[in-house]
């Protein structure tokens, strides 16, 4: 008997032994979570989310195209609202720069085709339909020269610029040949023609503007050369350019010369480029000039190609008058010697400037009393702000041969490197080690993110959109030419930093997301936004925000949200009513952590066969 009561007391001791070791393993697991969450109290909201819905894997969520998945198992905590179909008339519908609204606005200055937004009483709150047999875009770089007739059904192009070899329609798709009204022969001998003069190959030149970019064909064979082009051009008789670059799979936005500042940060193109694109460069005291001016960086040069340029060879194809294209010249002349801009080409019917590194450099700008300089002290603060017939000032240099802002390093080696303006302390209460800091963060966000999403890195996703880009550390990340990022930074920022992204190589844009981004629906793959609802809370509307989401979305296009995870409830509840797959994952740090992400995928539909409300 005392054998048997011995191992009865053995057994109990292991019991209590093993009781033991887990229970304190388990402690110091909640405790180094605890610690790494950076909460000083437990985190209960997070850990009922998480046994909600069970963040670690996304069972019922399906990247793949065309998938038919029940999401009735999502991490709802609150009633879904259901949004249903917009008639099929506004299946091109673009808020800010609808056809009807632009004709009640004055034709001066092409202010009816700038931004004009609708008032809240006047906003849709229903889905954009996708036009019938609208399908999938071809994977680059098929869709540089192939676009499916069905998700831009407009053949008006193929008429008008037939002879310029823009488009041609063929069976169903329409074939891009990389013509222009410039460059019939081809965009790449036009490109070769421009590296003749400017840097190109080493990465010097990494970032363009195309002002009047067409279907934006320069901007296409630029990604040959590891060039980034961001192109505009205005929504009208040309019917549908914008959206056409955008479907071959080429950056472009909605766009115009107008009244009102460019939506860029002053110093930001390497390059900017002008091919028969009818802004009227001599008029109104040089004021576009002058804008140019103000977005190119020091050093960079501005290509202007067709008419006037070279006019006493070419003026007989123009139709135009020897005398006004002879003015029309020397008042462009004169105006890039005011700006101190250096030509170093002309060669048939181009012509091509070099701004200078800085205003040391420029004798004629000593004399300030004959330029008009920008009083504003914040050359960034653009949005809705008029365009004036100015020059905006460079920062201060020591010496003549020092880089007005600071020098930047060739692509890509720019892409990881402190931006000058963090360097040198533009952008107040940022360090380098800061910056540094917030790249190695998103690398780590995107490797997660991949683990999820296995489609992020590999192409799938071409055209894809930051709504809240920061240093845009995500598009620095996922850089690849397989896709391009257009990095938003919103105008209601803490702080101005779409001058550093440009800096490291990448393009990107200014933007209230109060209103409608200025583009086509469904002209983005993926759409990511960090912190963006947080940002914008009792500024507007979460459902508008959403609604222009799923807008400029593609079907089968990926989302990617972080943010708190009271506000990715709300998120989540909006998103499961525009047909959208969701599942909320937790942070790579840990379930304690308040930041979740919410993926989700727009499920396939088209217009013609549903309950449409107006």
């Amino acid at each position: 008997m005392a054998v048997k009561a011995s191992s009865v007391d053995n057994r109990t001791r292991s019991t209590v032994s093993i009781c033991i070791v887990i229970g304190m393993c388990c402690f110091f697991y909640i405790l180094g979570a605890w610690q790494k969450s950076g909460f000083g109290k437990g985190d209960s909201i997070a850990l009922e989310i998480t046994k909600r819905t069970d963040c670690t894997i996304l069972p019922n969520l399906s990247f793949d195209t065309h998938s038919k998945v029940d999401s009735s198992s999502s991490d709802l905590v609150l009633p879904v609202k259901k949004f249903k179909p917009c008639p099929d008339r506004y299946t091109d519908y673009t808020p800010c720069q609808d056809q009807n609204r632009a004709m009640k606005f004055p034709r001066e200055n092409m202010n009816y085709r700038e931004r004009h937004c609708p008032p809240q009483k006047e906003k849709l709150h229903c889905l954009i339909p996708p036009p019938k047999g609208y399908v999938a875009p071809f994977p680059w770089p098929k869709s540089r020269d192939y676009v499916p007739f069905a998700n831009c059904p407009y053949k008006s192009l193929t008429v008008e610029k037939a002879i310029q070899n823009w488009v041609q329609y063929e069976g169903n798709v329409f074939r891009f040949p990389g013509g222009g009204t410039q460059f019939p022969q081809g965009a790449d001998k036009y490109i070769d023609q421009l590296a003749s003069v400017i840097p190109i190959a080493n990465g010097t030149v990494r970032t363009a503007l195309d002002t009047g970019c067409g279907v934006a064909s320069l901007g296409a064979y630029l990604l040959k050369r590891n060039v980034l082009a961001m192109s505009f051009a205005p929504r009208d008789s040309h019917e549908a350019q914008v959206q056409f670059a955008l479907e071959r799979g080429v950056p472009a936005v909605i766009g115009v010369l107008g009244t009102i500042k460019l939506p860029y940060p002053s110093r930001a193109f390497d390059m900017a480029h002008c091919s028969r694109c009818l802004i009227p460069w001599g008029a109104n005291d040089g004021m576009y000039m002058m804008e140019v001016d103000r977005v190119l960086r020091p050093g960079g040069y501005w290509v202007l190609s067709g008419p006037p340029i070279n006019w006493k060879v070419n003026y007989k194809g123009w139709q135009r008058t020897k005398n006004d294209l002879e003015a029309e010249q020397n008042r462009i002349e004169e105006i890039a010697d005011l700006l101190c801009w250096e030509k170093v080409s002309e060669k048939g019917e181009m012509a091509i400037w070099r701004k200078r590194v800085n205003t040391e450099s420029c004798p004629s700008r000593q004399d300030e009393s004959t330029v008009q300089m920008c009083e504003s002290t914040n050359p960034d603060d653009v949005w809705y702000k008029k365009m004036k017939a100015c020059v905006t000032p460079l920062p201060d240099v020591k010496d003549d041969s020092e880089v007005a802002g600071g020098a930047i390093k060739p692509f890509p080696d720019r892409l990881h490197a402190v931006p000058p303006r963090i360097a040198n302390g533009f952008i107040p209460g940022v360090s380098s080690e800061a910056f540094q800091k917030d790249d190695k963060m998103w690398k780590k966000h995107v490797k997660a993110y991949s683990t999820v999403n296995k489609y992020l890195l590999n192409g799938r996703y071409r055209n894809i959109i930051d709504m809240n880009a920061g240093f845009g550390g995500f598009a620095a990340a996922i850089e690849s030419p397989k896709s391009w990022v257009m990095n938003v930074v919103p105008t209601i920022a803490k702080m101005s930093t779409l001058g550093a992204v440009y800096e490291r190589g990448l393009i990107g844009i200014y933007h209230d997301w109060c209103e409608a981004f200025s583009t086509y629906p469904r002209t983005y793959d993926l759409i990511h936004a960090s912190g963006l609802f947080t940002l914008y809370k009792n500024k507007c509307s979460m459902e508008d925000i959403i609604l222009e989401m799923d807008r400029i979305l593609r079907p089968e296009g990926a989302v990617i949200i972080r943010d708190d995870v009271d506000v990715l409830i709300k998120v989540n509840s909006l998103a499961q009513g525009m047909r959208w797959n969701t599942k909320m994952v937790d942070h790579e740090d840990g379930p304690l952590m308040r930041e979740k992400i919410l993926y989700a995928v727009k499920q396939y539909w088209v217009g013609g066969n549903q309950t449409a409300v107006a």
